[in-house]
């Protein structure tokens, strides 16, 4: 304490300071900080009034369906199912989910652990339902069985999926946060605090730092406060009412002092969080094994040579096809407007860079006036462009019908023929102009291991307002720890983000 004491008579040098310092080391939680506290411990509890909502729903559907597609005979001996059968079923249903952890605090709001153990827990449920009819020779309805745990995987998908979107969105607007002490190295400390500032939905407000004893500094370069140092962990987390303590890498020079700092932290109910100094890593490529009481993390290689084997490759070319059907009527319409504004060509043709650096002739509907080239220089003086894909609120080339076409992203419906023709996919990186790959530093080339996409994490995640740097992470990212399951919630977020016109222009 007597550090922390040091550092903030010494730093305080300013009224604003001292004001500031007080308030921190003197004040009780506020009323709102209780609240929030409240509703994350009843979190768990409104999971399973969701989780319960979701099995009757399920139940509900099952005896439906039993009505409506008789696939099996009536049951022979006519045993009706009566309501005391179905509460045992859903109660054996949210005992088996708690059983397998699906209640705890720490599991929601972030990876798919959630979704799998529903998952899991219904087809166990499943199972010891079939074992027990089978054993006792109870004639349950085979109907109804069937149906209902079938339906019940996607709706109790489903209800996590409205609970995780309402608790994000809820910690966007500043709501049902905790409040996070960051012990380590200066430098870790801030690496971790910008992936916290970026992922705001993950619901942690940095509210302070802890740096080794031979670092005396009073903040670190990102700017966050240092009120002492990793030895005095306990008591900064009372003075700045952490509820969590992030213990990053160079807390501590050794495993006992890291022990007790957990000890002397578990007496305050504040929970601890090591952040190894590794980021953008998939839940999917990480497992810890403790091994002779050391907890051993295992990254699993990236999964860049999975990205191009023929599963992906045959899902693109069937989706393609099936949209290039779909859409047909849309692209004949489009293409008209096109020709009818100025009885300039259809299709504009970029040279982009696909997988292995390869160039291609990327295709779209045209949006711009014929002479796009020719102004783009004075363009780049202009606003000053230097590196990136050149993106321009209210550019002056667009056409009125390019507009249109650019809200809704239909000028990139022809890159479905790119796709039938291998030089891209559905999903993957967005395809870069050789004078971007020309600058690219040497871990940007990793993106070029994968065909580019039409769509992507990019364009999901914030299409033209995301900058430059933040769009090659999210393409390194997927390039490392791509999965198809990754792809189809891509595709589907990508309708979301299309027909919200979030960042298109």
């Amino acid at each position: 304490m007597s550090i922390i004491s040091e550092r903030l008579s010494t730093s305080v040098g300013t009224t604003q300071d001292a004001d500031a310092a007080a308030a921190i080391t003197a004040a009780a939680p506020t009323a709102a900080r209780k609240a929030s506290r409240r509703a994350l411990a009843r979190i768990p509890l409104a999971a399973v009034m969701v989780d319960l909502a979701m099995m009757l729903a399920a139940v509900a559907v099952g005896g439906l369906m039993r009505e409506a597609l008789p696939v099996f005979p009536r049951n022979i001996q006519g045993i009706p199912v009566g309501a005391e059968i179905i509460a045992g079923l859903v109660v054996l249903w949210l005992v088996v989910i708690f059983g397998l952890g699906g209640y705890r605090s720490r599991l929601f709001g972030a990876g798919t652990d959630e979704y799998k153990l529903v998952i899991n827990a219904t087809l166990i449920t499943a199972g010891l339902v079939g074992i027990f009819c089978y054993l006792i020779q109870y004639e349950f309805s085979r109907g109804l069985y069937l149906f209902s745990f079938l339906s019940g995987i996607p709706l109790l998908v489903l209800g996590r999926v409205v609970m995780r979107t309402l608790l994000k969105s809820a910690r966007r607007r500043g709501a049902l946060l905790q409040r996070v002490v960051l012990a380590g190295l200066p430098s870790h400390v801030d690496e971790i605090a910008a992936v916290l500032r970026r992922e705001s939905w993950l619901g942690y407000q940095v509210v302070g730092a802890l740096t080794p004893p031979t670092d005396f500094r009073e903040e670190t370069a990102s700017g966050i406060r240092v009120w002492g140092n990793t030895d005095d962990v306990a008591w900064a987390a009372d003075t700045l009412k952490a509820d969590t303590v992030f213990v990053v890498g160079g807390a501590f020079t050794s495993s006992a002092q890291t022990r007790q700092a957990v000890w002397d932290l578990e007496e305050r109910d504040v929970s601890v969080v090591v952040a190894p100094s590794v980021t953008d890593v998939s839940s999917e490529r990480v497992q810890i094994r403790p091994v002779g009481g050391l907890p051993l993390i295992h990254l699993d290689p990236p999964r860049s040579a999975a990205a191009v084997r023929w599963g992906k490759r045959t899902f693109d070319v069937v989706v393609a096809t099936c949209l290039v059907v779909a859409f047909s009527p849309v692209f004949a319409f489009s293409a008209f407007r096109v020709w009818a504004f100025d009885r300039g060509p259809i299709l504009f043709r970029q040279t982009r860079v696909g997988k292995d650096g390869q160039d291609f002739s990327c295709l779209k509907l045209r949006t711009m006036v014929t002479n796009a080239e020719e102004m783009l220089q004075d363009l780049h003086a202009e606003i000053g462009h230097k590196e990136g894909l050149f993106k321009m609120v209210d550019d002056p080339r667009i056409t009125t019908p390019g507009r249109w076409l650019r809200r809704f992203s239909l000028d990139e419906l022809p890159q479905l023929f790119n796709v039938l023709r291998g030089d891209m996919s559905l999903i993957g990186p967005r395809p870069p102009l050789p004078s971007e790959v020309e600058a690219y530093a040497d871990h940007m080339h990793r993106r070029l291991r994968v065909r580019p996409g039409m769509t992507g994490l990019w364009q999901v995640s914030g299409r033209s307002n995301l900058s430059f740097d933040e769009a090659i992470r999210l393409d390194l990212y997927y390039v490392d720890n791509w999965s198809m399951l990754q792809d189809l919630s891509i595709l589907a977020r990508t309708f979301g983000a299309v027909f919200g016109s979030r960042g298109a222009y």
